[in-house]
């Protein structure tokens, strides 16, 4: 009879591999099984502030002269809408620039421009707290010196309130759809076990006129409408 001899370190790695392997599959079995969904909620109410970008633009024959008229009319502007009852803290310069402004020649030729003057720009962010009388504020910042409208946002003073409502519908979004998921393919939902907070956006600033001639300027005509705040939120939930 042949007798088979097994190495001792051979022999010792055999054991050490089979009283691992029901260790390995008793923790894999114990893996929780999961849901994972995203919410999302929208908060919206009737605004109660409006962000409007007020610019000033002045052409000269020189960079000095440009940027002197135009801060002579911005600063027009500005002391007309403190008159306004507009506060230092909602007015905040946004943009100042000088730059050259070129001539090409009939074959344009880009190559050899030609300087022929020079265009200054300032502009200002302005928060206007008093909806009702917006559309005056910007007309009488048009008579005042300011050609060029960037865009206008409508939103809120306060906004956290808004944002609150709208995670707390966003964690409701999640929930109904993790019950549907859960419904849908017959097992029970446990706990939650992850919660993670997505964003809460507010309104984005609209586009408006992109400038406008102080002679054609009117009563302007603003409907604030409905504003949202959108807020999304990943939850994480145990499967039971």
């Amino acid at each position: 009879m042949r007798i088979h001899t097994i190495a001792v370190p051979a022999l010792a790695a055999i054991i050490t591999a089979c009283a691992a392997s029901p260790n390995a599959i008793a923790q894999s079995e114990t893996l929780p099984r999961t849901i994972t969904v995203n919410g999302e909620g929208i908060a919206s109410a009737v605004p109660d502030m409006a962000v409007v970008s007020i610019g000033v633009r002045t052409d000269a024959p020189t960079a000095a002269a440009a940027l002197r008229q135009n801060s002579s009319e911005m600063a027009a502007t500005i002391a007309n809408l403190k008159e306004l009852n507009v506060a230092d803290r909602d007015l905040q310069t946004s943009g100042l620039s000088v730059n050259p402004r070129y001539q090409y020649n009939s074959n344009n030729n880009r190559s050899d421009p030609k300087i022929v003057g020079f265009t200054a720009s300032n502009t200002l962010t302005v928060k206007l707290r008093d909806l009702d009388q917006a559309g005056s504020v910007i007309d009488q910042a048009v008579q005042s010196g300011a050609n060029s409208l960037g865009g206008i946002q409508f939103t809120f003073a306060d906004a956290d309130p808004m944002k609150k409502d709208a995670r707390k519908d966003a964690v409701a979004d999640a929930r109904e759809k993790a019950e549907l998921y859960a419904n849908a393919a017959g097992v029970s939902l446990g706990q939650v076990m992850t919660i993670q907070d997505g964003y809460a956006s507010t309104p984005s600033p609209r586009p408006m006129m992109a400038r406008m001639e102080a002679d054609q300027s009117s009563s302007v005509p603003l409907q604030a409408g409905e504003s949202s705040i959108t807020a999304t939120i990943t939850m994480v939930y145990e499967i039971e």
